[in-house]
Parts: structure tokens; C-alpha cells; sequence
């Protein structure tokens, strides 16, 4: 896992996965070899990433295309790449006026700052170089995701947000003020193959199989595709039109993010579940309490629950980042189908 490079994500697992793991080797055995293992709303990937080396396959799947493109490359790519000088390729580039500048930063038209003008042009002309390769067929579909991957990171060092995207800081922050470079996306390489979706987890969850399903939704009405939206625009490089202050782009809207229908929906995708073990991340600022979700997963199998406490930080708004430490608890539900 590319520890130095993770991104700043609400609800990230990092410091989670090896309770995760080892919670899920109590379970099903240390040896997880022949095993397949799902993890269905993937995020940036940290648990998949985690198993990635013990499992037989990873299946790993989220709504956001960003997402898509960051496991496309940690989980998807397991083998060596030819990369030799494209790296370097990208950041020796002189930056270019084009969408993200345009829209983004302070030079463009709509005066939004989530980038310094220096790097919204930067970020222009690396994802249109990258594009322009794939589209000439210069680089393979595996190498494209990589560099993508690589670029959706390293802008992310250098956005000028407190941590998501659903507003940016009135001044220029330190780490905003750097200048771009992009910095590779090393993935772990693997003698087996792995699956990567980009689709409703509800949808893809009557497609698949496996043995361990892994389950981290969103807890409460954030959504992903507002809070990241910027991170979806960088990695489509598509056209729209940018609305409101924040520049948001049109997104879907998931039903675990809204209090009246998130028990409805994790109930069918626990029955449509075709995993002999089921495990759920869950913390106590949810949607569903500890005793909801109790209640329907003993309805399909034997139920347990593991517990730890950590600390996550908030971010304040300013342009200083000062961290506040929250004590929460982590609820692993477990269920033996």
C-alpha cells in the first residue's frame, strides 16, 4: 500500500485495517488463500488493498468514478507496467488554460479557488496528455489508469479545501501553494487477477460471488459524489456545466445516505448477498443503530459483533488545518450466512 501518498477521506479505514483483518482472520481462518473477497464500497481501496495479498481474488466496487479509477489501479493492476519516463513525461509539462482552471481557480471565469492557478493549469495539461496517449493508443488501458490514479492523488495534495471538496478556503493554503508533481500510484503485484466496478452496489451484489463480502457504506447524509465532485471531474475530464458556488457537477445520490430508505436498501443487499461471511463497518454516528442492523442480519445467519474505539480527526475550516481528535466507536458486524 502507498501509505505516503493516501489521500485525506472521510471514513478512510486506514487506521482500521488491521482490526479489520484481523477480525476477519478470527472468523474465516488465517488462510485466505482460496478465497474471494468483495469489497463493495471501496473508497480509495484500503481494505481491498489490504486482503489484496492473501486472497485469491479481490472484487472491488464503488458508485464514484474516482473510485473506479483508483482501485482500477491498486486492485485492478497486478502486474508490472511499463512506465519508464512517463512520469517524468507528465511533470516536466508547462500547464494549460482548460477546464479545471476555467472553472476551479481564481484565473477562470467563475473565480472558485480549489486550485492555485499555477496548478489548475498543470492538472489541465497532465489529464489531457494522458488522455491524448490512451485515445493514440500509446499507453495500455492498465497504464492509463495508473496515471490517472497517480494524478487524482497528487492534485489532491495541493487542493485547497480543509478536507472535502464541498467548499474551498477563501486564501491560499501552504500545501496549495506548491506546485504540482505528480507522484506515482505504486500498487501491489499479485500473481492473480482481481475485479474492479464502478456500479450500484444493490446491482452488481445479484452479479457476483464470493466468499467474504466486506461492507463499509456511507453512515450518514454525505454524499460522496458532492463532497468529491471535483475529484469525478478531474478523472472523467468531461464536459458540463459547473452549478452554484462550489462548481458541483451532477451526481447520483445514494439511498444509504438518506435515513428513510438506508434500512430498506441494506436489508436486499444482505439477502441478494452471495458470501458465506458477511462483515460491516459501521460506527455509532449512523443512520442505523447497533441493534437495527442486530435485528436483520440475524435474520440471514449467525450474527456477531466486534468493537474497537479509535480516534478520527475533523478537519477545521481554515486554512491552517488544525486537527480535533473525536473518540468513536467501530462496530464490525459479522454474519455467518
Amino acid at each position: 500500500m502507498n501509505d505516503d501518498i493516501a489521500m485525506n477521506y472521510i471514513g478512510s479505514k486506514h487506521r482500521l485495517s488491521n482490526f479489520i483483518k484481523t477480525s476477519v482472520k478470527g472468523v474465516v481462518g488465517n488462510t485466505l488463500k482460496n478465497a474471494v473477497f468483495c469489497d463493495l464500497f471501496a473508497g480509495t481501496g484500503i481494505i481491498g488493498r489490504t486482503f489484496k495479498p492473501f486472497v485469491q481474488k479481490v472484487i472491488s466496487n464503488d458508485l464514484e468514478y474516482y473510485s473506479y479509477v483508483l482501485n482500477r489501479n491498486y486492485i485492478g493492476n497486478h502486474a508490472a507496467l511499463d512506465i519508464s519516463c512517463l512520469i517524468k513525461n507528465l511533470n516536466e509539462l508547462k500547464g494549460k488554460e482548460g477546464f479545471i482552471y476555467t472553472n476551479y481557480c481564481t484565473g477562470g471565469t467563475c473565480e472558485r479557488k480549489y486550485f492555485s492557478n499555477q496548478n489548475g493549469q498543470l492538472i489541465d495539461a497532465i489529464r489531457i496528455k494522458i488522455e491524448y496517449w490512451r485515445t493514440s493508443n500509446k499507453i495500455t488501458e492498465d497504464v492509463y489508469y495508473f496515471l490517472l490514479a497517480s494524478l487524482l492523488e497528487s492534485a489532491d495534495k495541493v487542493a485547497n479545501t480543509a478536507s472535502v471538496y464541498a467548499s474551498y478556503l477563501k486564501q491560499l493554503k501552504k500545501t496549495a501553494q506548491r506546485e504540482l508533481t505528480v507522484v506515482p500510484a505504486n500498487f501491489q503485484k499479485t500473481e492473480n487477477s482481481h475485479q474492479v466496478f464502478n456500479m450500484d452496489s444493490n446491482v452488481l451484489i445479484k452479479e457476483i460471488e464470493g466468499d467474504i463480502l466486506y461492507l463499509d457504506p456511507p453512515y450518514n447524509a454525505r454524499q460522496y459524489g458532492s463532497n468529491y465532485h471535483i475529484l469525478n471531474t478531474i478523472a472523467k475530464y468531461d464536459t458540463f456545466v459547473p452549478a452554484g458556488k462550489t462548481g458541483l457537477r451532477p451526481y447520483k445520490r445514494s439511498n444509504y445516505c438518506k435515513k428513510r430508505q438506508v434500512k430498506t436498501a441494506f436489508e436486499e443487499l444482505i439477502k441478494e448477498a452471495k458470501f458465506k461471511y458477511i462483515f460491516l463497518s459501521y460506527n455509532n454516528e449512523g443512520f442505523m443503530s447497533e441493534n437495527q442492523i442486530k435485528q436483520i442480519l440475524q435474520k440471514y445467519g449467525r450474527y456477531d459483533l466486534a468493537t474497537t474505539a479509535y480516534k478520527r480527526f475533523k478537519a477545521d475550516k481554515t486554512a491552517s488545518r488544525n486537527h480535533k481528535a473525536i473518540t468513536t466507536t467501530e462496530y464490525l458486524h459479522i454474519l455467518e450466512k
